[in-house]
């Protein structure tokens, strides 16, 4: 019972992180029809700027994050008008544009490579190494810290796509962007600041995962396949499907890790994905 509750303990804490490394995509993918395949790899950037700031001002890991958020917002903001200008104007964006992301994504893993090599970085926080224990249950806080930040970042997003006008009009946007303009609003900026919200996201994201372990380059292919199943799980574009997607992931993960080995965890995401096709390709909530 006590290896029962600490799988299934663990498991919400580690969706609780899943949540934030694919709200970025929730948006971007699930929402603007943008099939962002480079997302982890930002993830992967965010944690390597905590880690700078961590290592040379000794500035908390997750505030880092949040600092440096506007800079990948406006980061985002540019990628999108290069993804605009070259494939989505002349309708390209669904192969063309992919092979664009796809290639973004290894630029990033190769500068990464180049100025910080193969080897693994961490960070140092109060809070790391600690750990709370209510009766048989183990509450590390290099967790709890991650799955409070992620929550409260799910639901700050949330509040601002459903009570500003900015926020309705991105969810607007890839239903009907005719009543978008009647409305007053330009469609492409919307879009922009859309893709911005969203690696300003992975900003915050890469922070957690530094506070999790330690981290390296080329850890973003682990997370490709994790982020789209939790959005596809979710319901498209549904910010509330993509937390409640990213729990079911981290408990379906912790199970099997701990009952039938971490070499088994991986497959959890592919088998949730090919099933939620199969059975419901809306998803939990259907398309937002």
């Amino acid at each position: 019972m006590e290896l029962f509750l600490n799988a299934i303990v663990s498991g919400l804490l580690l969706g609780g992180f899943y949540a934030a490394v694919a709200l970025g995509l929730s948006i971007a993918f699930g929402q603007l029809d943008i099939v962002n395949i480079a997302h982890p790899a930002f993830v992967i950037v965010g944690s390597y700027v905590a880690y700078m700031v961590n290592s040379r001002i000794g500035l908390d890991p997750v505030l880092a994050g949040v600092l440096f958020a506007p800079l990948f917002f406006l980061v985002g903001g540019a990628i999108y008008r290069i993804y605009y200008a070259s494939f989505e104007r002349t309708g390209q964006e669904a192969l063309s544009g992919l092979a664009f992301f796809f290639g973004l994504m290894f630029i990033i893993e190769v500068l990464l490579i180049m100025t910080y090599g193969v080897d693994y970085r961490l960070v140092g926080a109060p809070y790391i190494g600690a750990n709370w224990r209510i009766g048989p249950v183990d509450l590390p806080l290099r967790m709890v810290v991650p799955f409070a930040t992620a929550l409260l970042m799910t639901a700050a997003v949330h509040l601002y796509l459903s009570k500003t006008f900015t926020g309705r009009a991105i969810l607007a946007v890839s239903q009907d962007r005719l009543a978008l303009r009647l409305m007053g609003a330009d469609p492409i900026r919307i879009k922009q600041l859309a893709f911005g919200l969203a690696l300003a996201t992975a900003a915050v994201a890469g922070a957690l995962l530094i506070v999790i372990g330690p981290v390296e380059p080329s850890m973003n292919r682990q997370y490709i396949g994790r982020v789209f199943a939790i959005v596809v799980l979710g319901g498209m574009g549904s910010i509330g499907g993509t937390l409640l997607a990213a729990l079911i992931l981290g408990v379906a993960e912790s199970f099997v890790a701990t009952f039938y080995g971490p070499s088994w965890a991986p497959a959890v995401a592919f088998g949730l994905l090919l099933i939620t096709l199969a059975l419901r390709p809306q998803g939990i909530f259907g398309r937002y």
